[in-house]
């Protein structure tokens, strides 16, 4: 264990769940760190924002769908030590929402059943998640 302080990094997510019980997953795309792995939609916390806050900012941003705070549910959250960070990342659940969800920043979108969210390639921190969520669906 080093001595040295590890930055940080708060970041909220969300696995919106359609009717049929698919949950959307991003691709992230070229240019961004990890890019090509898919990752549940959401983004860094801000200064003085809840993660709800961030959540719905986020989802609005890059989905061009709009959500209610009351339709976010907390679920889980990730706790992963990566070379440069420490990433901390609740998950949320969201079955409602307004809009079609549509890619805003150049990112690939696939509804994938529980069961077969293993086959996506993701960051490490996400896939504790799908355990968790494939036993939840």
């Amino acid at each position: 264990m080093s001595d040295r302080p590890t930055k940080l990094l708060l970041v909220a997510a969300c696995a919106l769940i359609d009717a049929d019980g698919r949950v959307l997953l991003a691709q992230r795309p070229e240019g961004k760190s990890m890019a090509g792995l898919w990752e549940f939609p959401g983004g860094k916390i801000e200064p003085g924002e809840r993660p709800e806050q961030t959540l719905i900012r986020e989802l609005t941003e890059e989905l061009a769908i709009h959500v209610k705070e009351d339709c976010l549910a907390p679920f889980a959250f990730a706790s992963h030590g990566y070379p440069s960070f420490h990433l901390l990342m609740p998950l949320y659940l969201c079955r409602r929402w307004e809009g079609i969800a549509t890619p805003c920043e150049g990112q690939t979108l696939a509804w994938a059943r529980p069961k077969d969210m293993g086959s996506y390639a993701m960051p490490p921190a996400d896939i504790p998640l799908v355990a968790q969520l494939r036993d939840l669906l």
